[in-house]
């Protein structure tokens, strides 16, 4: 099969959109939403968001020279800590970057070439790519839902 890297990182693009077009009208009250019996937050989805998408960067596109310290994926838990609106969206900016970048550098041939993880087995990164733009728009969904219905604890 034939890859494109422009087109797959427009596709990657306009998946994001679900996320990115809700970080303009977060408020700093929303991120200690949640929905009842859940215990994750608004700001741990957003966080958790990041996370992942500096995974992917480093350990599937070969981002290596990123430092990160995962911690909504190592605790698989709210910790209570994720309530500071401008470090979530520098943090969230940062993956946001550090993702697309890795997949610029991306030649068409490397799409079908196969990664392996310990999350997900082995992939083609094209396949890798789909995962995390499911991921992404999966807890987007999700936060549109706190957003509009959750409440504070």
């Amino acid at each position: 099969m034939d890859y494109c890297t422009g087109y797959l990182i427009e596709l990657w693009l306009e998946s994001r959109t679900r996320f990115s077009a809700q970080l303009p009208a977060i408020t700093a009250e929303d991120l200690n939403k949640r929905l009842s019996p859940s215990q994750n937050s608004a700001g741990f989805l957003i966080r958790h968001i990041g996370d992942v998408e500096l995974l992917f960067a480093k350990n599937v596109f070969g981002a290596s020279e990123l430092k990160v310290q995962a911690k909504t994926v190592i605790e698989k838990a709210d910790s209570g800590e994720w309530n500071t609106l401008p470090e979530l969206l520098h943090y969230v900016n940062f993956a946001f970057e550090s993702l697309h970048h890795a997949l610029n550098s991306q030649h068409d041939a490397d799409w079908s070439s196969t990664v392996v993880t310990k999350e997900f087995g082995s992939r083609t990164k094209a396949q890798a790519l789909g995962r995390v733009c499911s991921h992404t728009a999966y807890h987007a969904g999700q936060l549109a839902i706190i957003l509009k219905y959750g409440m504070h604890p």
